[in-house]
């Protein structure tokens, strides 16, 4: 669990990486958006094909197909790649050859893998990499994702300027965070931001017990279905999760019995749950996001 009390000098550090006083950003595309279960959908060509149906996805590291479409576009097989989920880890061939049209917008990473099997149907998953090659700006009220050139790009907003960290291999995103307690008092923690997630906040088994979150409001048992299977959870509310300066009043928790969402020493993550309440720009080369409520409140 991270320590909050160099929060006030990152966001300095943060907010200074954006130009908030004026200026156009250099649109590449916008392009319409649909929500699957809450994970955010978007229409992609690959090589020239009809168009595909892919999930956008924070956390995952590398892009990914269906193994028959990796074949059907006759990409070239390159090895294998070990494939991280919520319980646990599978082996995936990797492709080189696939180039992505997104509304106008290349994206050509130098290799994707076939996806595990899954339980929703979808063409793949665009991962890590699409964000680190542009802006992205996800607007789940307007059902649009823009994609802009990282180079020209300026923000003359008043939205939150969260700053990210890149520690799990330089792929997922994470932010600190606090939840707010009933009773006054509050825990912190680092959380992954992950886009590819439905919920609100997932929280890992051991933060879940240190400091006794469970006890809350987690009244209904679950469970979670992912990349090694699967996991058993009990679900509720957090009475308030807070980033930065924003609040965030009794968002859906899903706290898990045994193992973690997140990465070694993470809190958990954050889901579209949370995150929908927002138009979010996300600005890797400059390790940060910046989130404007959807409801025009600036808290």
């Amino acid at each position: 669990m991270n320590s909050f009390s160099t929060w006030p000098c990152v966001l300095l550090i943060g907010s200074a990486l954006f130009d908030t006083s004026a200026a156009t950003s250099n649109v590449i595309a916008t392009i319409p958006i649909t929500q699957n279960r809450g994970q955010i959908m978007v229409l992609a060509r690959v090589n020239g094909s009809e168009p595909l149906s892919f999930m956008l996805d924070t956390g995952f590291s590398m892009t990914m197909l269906r193994r028959e479409l990796a074949e059907q576009l006759n990409l070239t097989r390159l090895g294998e790649v070990t494939v991280e989920g919520i319980a646990g880890e599978e082996r995936a061939p990797t492709y080189q050859g696939a180039v992505f049209d997104i509304g106008g917008a290349r994206f050509a990473p130098s290799r994707v893998g076939a996806m595990p099997a899954t339980r929703r149907k979808r063409d793949g998953i665009i991962g890590s990499g699409l964000f680190r090659q542009y802006v992205l700006l996800v607007d789940v009220g307007a059902k649009s994702l823009t994609i802009i050139n990282p180079t020209n790009f300026t923000y003359a907003g008043s939205g939150e300027v969260v700053p990210l960290r890149f520690p799990r291999r330089g792929t997922t995103p994470v932010i600190d965070a606090v939840i707010q307690l009933t009773n006054g008092t509050s825990v912190r923690g680092a959380f992954e931001i992950d886009t590819g997630c439905d919920s609100g906040v997932c929280l890992g088994s051991e933060f879940t017990r240190t400091n006794k979150l469970i006890e809350i409001d987690a009244t209904r048992s679950g469970s979670k279905f992912g990349v090694g299977g699967g996991t058993t959870t009990r679900s509720g509310h957090l009475p308030q999760l807070q980033i930065g300066s924003l609040k965030i009043d009794r968002p859906e928790a899903d706290f898990f019995l045994e193992g973690s969402p997140a990465g070694r020493g993470m809190a958990g993550h954050i889901g579209m749950e949370v995150l929908k309440h927002f138009r979010i720009y996300f600005d890797y080369s400059r390790q940060g996001m910046i989130m404007e409520r959807l409801d025009g409140t600036a808290r």
